[in-house]
């Protein structure tokens, strides 16, 4: 039987009435365009100003979208959403780093999380950003096949050997990592690097995941190759399979600079693009393991239809559903209750390191309209289903 989305007792159970007003009322401030944008710019002078606001950041959009400040400070969150079966995906959320002693303690940040990965069942995977690991210029450069001089080339064999060294551990380990995705013209270079990483780790099962963004009208063509290059040297293929998250600055870019933009035409060409990833993958199982990476109800039946279609069971591990903590609970939750793998991506780190992530987060949502009305109008039904 399929999960019924529309189930707010479920969805929302772990939020007390004062939670659910607090997430009711945050949607309503990011529906509103004009709002966000003055709320933004405003946080972004407060906290460049350090003025005292970090608490009252922590009571609202934080503690929404954010499991803590610390791996310690997440751990209640990530115990009570194990209890109705959704585990978490611990992410170390700060963003735009550029230093060599920021990606070496971002390095020990991930390394400790696989620590804690091993001990919890509840968190099934570890993650990171490439530019977590290196300067955004140095990918650019890589990608575009651009010389390095001997500073740049030994700054690229650091972020490699980053990227080796946790990937080592999480092989050793038996856990599961997640590379995210970043903007076009970097990625490239992260690619050449997880391949490597793939080449290495995956031979008796999928370790290393890499993300493709549906939104790119070319990554079929890259899961294509990579299902080529998997079967002919004898590895596994995980990906993360998502929309994107970087549409208006691709397009920008692209306009800008005078390039065919990477991004698909249309919203119905990119959900077409996604559906049609997502069926090549569930085709080559064999091959792939997959982290459906959705906030769409429609593409989330989709790949559910497929398991049953194929009789795969709800709980095969080569299948995982993933959603945003803050976001989607009427989705996360209502395929817990029927088994189905599902995780939150948890994002951490302190108040002000992440910011940047949280401001993308409220554009995000008040840019993408549909996921707004969706959000307030269940939590709208569960309030009234509660007499608040």
């Amino acid at each position: 039987m399929r999960p019924n989305f529309e189930d707010t007792a479920i969805a929302f159970e772990l939020k007390s009435d004062s939670e659910l007003e607090r997430a009711y009322f945050l949607f309503k401030l990011i529906a509103n365009e004009p709002l966000v944008r003055i709320g933004t710019a405003v946080t972004n002078f407060a906290v460049k100003a350090h003025l005292p606001v970090e608490g009252l950041i922590r009571a609202t959009v934080f503690d929404h979208f954010c499991g803590g400040v610390n791996e310690e400070d997440c751990m209640p969150v990530i115990d009570r959403m194990f209890e109705k079966g959704v585990r978490a995906i611990l992410d170390y959320s700060v963003e735009g780093k550029e230093k060599e002693d920021q990606f070496d303690f971002a390095l020990k940040k991930t390394m400790e999380v696989l620590d804690f990965v091993k001990e919890k069942d509840a968190i099934p995977f570890a993650v990171f950003k490439p530019t977590g690991m290196g300067r955004f210029k140095i990918y650019e450069k890589v990608s575009a096949g651009s010389q390095l001089d001997e500073k740049e080339q030994e700054e690229w064999n650091r972020i490699v050997q980053r990227y080796d060294c946790i990937c080592q551990k999480a092989h050793d380990m038996e856990v599961a990592l997640l590379i995210d995705a970043e903007e076009s013209w970097m990625q490239d270079a992260a690619d050449d690097i997880v391949l490597q990483m793939m080449r290495k780790y995956n031979r008796e099962r999928p370790v290393v995941f890499n993300t493709a963004q549906m939104y790119r009208w070319d990554r079929l063509d890259y899961l294509k190759k990579l299902k080529s290059l998997a079967t002919d040297e004898g590895f596994k293929v995980g990906i993360k399979v998502v929309r994107g998250a970087y549409m208006e600055k691709e397009n920008d870019r692209a306009e800008e600079m005078g390039y065919k933009s990477p991004i698909c035409e249309s919203k119905q060409a990119t959900d077409e693009n996604f559906d049609a990833a997502i069926d090549f993958m569930v085709e080559h199982l064999d091959t792939f393991s997959i982290f459906a990476g959705t906030h769409n109800e429609a593409s989330t039946y989709r790949l559910i239809d497929l398991m049953q279609a194929n009789g795969i069971a709800v709980d095969d591990n080569r299948i995982w559903f993933g959603q945003l903590y803050g976001m989607s609970d009427h989705i996360t939750y209502n395929l817990a209750a029927h088994g189905y793998n599902v995780a939150k991506y948890l994002p951490y780190g302190p108040v002000r390191d992440v910011m940047p992530y949280l401001i993308r987060r409220a554009e995000e949502n008040t840019s993408v309209a549909g996921q707004t009305t969706r959000e307030l109008s269940l939590l709208k039904k569960e309030k009234e289903r509660r007499k608040i």
